[in-house]
């Protein structure tokens, strides 16, 4: 963690802020703690692997007296809950430096379906949707919007409510967005790119998961391990940007959560809550829903707005257009199987935005994991290809711009530059069959 991190954290408990205690356990750098114990008026956390773990439980009590013993390695693999096999299987599998991928790390570290949702993040159509909302979110106050990326735009592209001009204005400075339980930080890579965005703190109760991003996924992340169910350990008006995404129905403390939201977020923030399942349809692992109307009711301070995803979606797959101009009345979201939830001050965001195509190379442009590359006599067959039937039948709307099958005349099977696509990069980058990925991805 960046030493500077201190002045952003409090203690979810006494709320008070963090120090750094001066003991066996500490790793300190010019401007990095790698390893070590914060202390605050009630609790005393460890810092492993550059992660804080501002939890009380008995596997950070755990950790934090393994550190304070000098077993680093030990803190380490108690909070990825590595033991037996598995832990011997890390171990080899870490054993060079550089060498394991995300893949390989997952198949270890997520023994459950998951790990198929994780890996195949990038393409599934909800984060399509979050890319095209963060990219508009992103380019707010800087008049250059989306920089070099081509676009193509509907002819009611700039019509209907909501719709504002941003030009005579400067570009606003930079500030610090916070991806709320945001796993191993897919969406917090797409924040990262973003003009707007000068920093990003990932959140998250499960370690394993952060571990991944500061590795691969958002290097450039500051990791905090937290539990969204307390107190968010942050002090009050810091980022300009909180997103939740896909993780708000399986909060408990939910009238607690929205209120933290509001808390960390500045008075002119922007708070996103992409993919919201509605009580009132049909979702897979649903989890603890409620109606829309309970869910803009918890930020009606903010005046939220509600989007149909579904409307969203299309707009974005048919028009090349994020249409945040036209809300929806919480009465009229039928049985929509989820929503997204948009609450700020600044009514001029609610308008509508062109999506780019995805031109961009800020990894490795590789061929989606979902595709299966067969390669003969210079021409790479790309077959789609689900790990299981339930993935596919979760995410049947990708086959709406995934195709089922792919002739390119390249070699597909490792690094791809897009030179070697010709003409057709923008097609397959624009129906993702091919991804900017992370390095060591897959």
């Amino acid at each position: 963690m960046l030493i500077e991190t201190l002045d952003l954290l409090r203690c979810p408990f006494c709320g008070t802020r963090l120090s750094v205690i001066e003991n066996a356990a500490l790793d300190r750098g010019r401007d990095r703690i790698e390893s070590g114990v914060l202390g605050c008026e009630c609790c005393a956390f460890p810092v492993v692997a550059g992660i804080p773990v501002l939890i009380a439980d008995d596997a950070t009590r755990d950790a934090m007296h393994a550190l304070e013993a000098g077993r680093r390695d030990d803190a380490l693999h108690m909070l990825r809950g590595l033991e037996g096999a598995r832990l011997d299987a890390f171990r080899e599998m870490t054993s060079v430096a550089g060498r394991a991928t995300y893949r390989d790390l997952l198949g270890v570290l997520c023994l459950d379906a998951e790990a198929d949702y994780m890996l195949h993040r990038f393409s599934d159509p909800t984060a399509l949707l979050i890319e095209a909302l963060l990219d508009a979110l992103g380019h707010r106050g800087h008049p250059a919007g989306g920089g070099d990326r081509t676009c193509r735009v509907g002819p009611q592209a700039h019509a209907g409510a909501g719709a504002s001009d941003r030009r005579g204005r400067g570009a606003a400075p930079p500030r610090r967005a916070l991806d709320l339980c945001g796993g191993s930080g897919h969406l917090t890579r797409m924040l990262l790119r973003q003009p707007a965005c000068a920093g990003a703190v990932l959140a998250d109760v499960h370690f394993w998961k952060l571990w991944l991003a500061a590795r691969i996924l958002a290097p450039r992340c500051e990791p905090i391990c937290c539990d969204a169910n307390s107190p968010l350990p942050f002090a009050d008006d810091r980022f300009a940007m909180v997103l939740l995404s896909d993780a708000f129905p399986y909060i408990w403390h939910k009238r607690l959560l929205a209120g933290e939201m509001q808390r960390v977020a500045t008075g002119d923030g922007v708070i996103a809550m992409p993919h919201l399942h509605s009580a009132h349809g049909e979702n897979y692992s649903a989890g603890d829903t409620l109606s829309p109307a309970a869910y803009s009711n918890l930020f009606a301070a903010l005046k939220p707005r509600l989007f149909d995803d579904r409307h969203l979606l299309d707009r974005v797959l048919d028009d090349r257009v994020l249409d945040l101009a036209n809300h929806t009345l919480p009465a009229a979201c039928g049985d929509t199987p989820s929503i997204t939830l948009v609450a700020s001050r600044d009514r001029g965001l609610y308008r509508h935005y062109p999506v780019a195509d995805p031109l961009d190379v800020t990894g490795v442009l590789a061929v989606n994991p979902l595709y299966r590359v067969d390669y003969a006599e210079g021409v790479s067959r790309l077959t789609l290809t689900f790990p299981t039937a339930e993935y596919e039948d979760e995410f049947a709307l990708v086959k709406r711009y995934l195709p089922a099958s792919v002739t390119v005349d390249a070699d597909l099977r490792g690094k791809i530059a897009p030179a070697d696509i010709g003409d057709r990069h923008a097609e397959l980058r624009r129906r993702r069959v091919l991804l900017d990925l992370p390095s060591r991805y897959c």
